[in-house]
């Protein structure tokens, strides 16, 4: 069965430089709420030692965005955040996706030579 939910991924991209962006973290969410709450999180973990005006954009996100942005989540709509630090971005993106479900190993035989490998107690 397909599980409704979001895929979350934060990018970072120097401004200063011609290369492409680059895939900082990724999270797989099961709700809204889940996914907007893995942005404010780390918005809220990192607004300390953003420059002032990254800083706003954080807050400002936190405060009235945010509202926003769990709305377009409920009606299933993707979403980005963005702040922008000297000549960083770092940019979070939240898409609706189905997640499929992983085959249950209990209903599987292992390889024959799972069994091969001998637990080893820790020191």
């Amino acid at each position: 069965m397909l599980k409704r939910g979001f895929w979350c991924e934060c990018w970072t991209a120097n401004l200063a430089e011609q290369q492409p962006p680059a895939l900082l973290a990724s999270f797989d969410a099961y709700s809204a709420p889940q996914a907007d709450r893995w942005v404010s999180v780390a918005l809220c973990t990192i607004s300390p030692r953003l420059d002032a005006d990254a800083s706003d954009e954080a807050w400002e996100w936190l405060y009235e965005g945010r509202i926003e942005t769990r709305r377009a989540l409920l009606r299933a709509e993707p979403r980005t955040v963005s702040v922008t630090h000297a000549r960083t971005r770092i940019t979070w993106m939240i898409r609706p996706v189905l997640f499929l479900p992983l085959a249950q190993r209990q209903d599987a035989e292992l390889p024959t030579y799972a069994n091969e490998f001998e637990h080893r107690p820790t020191e």
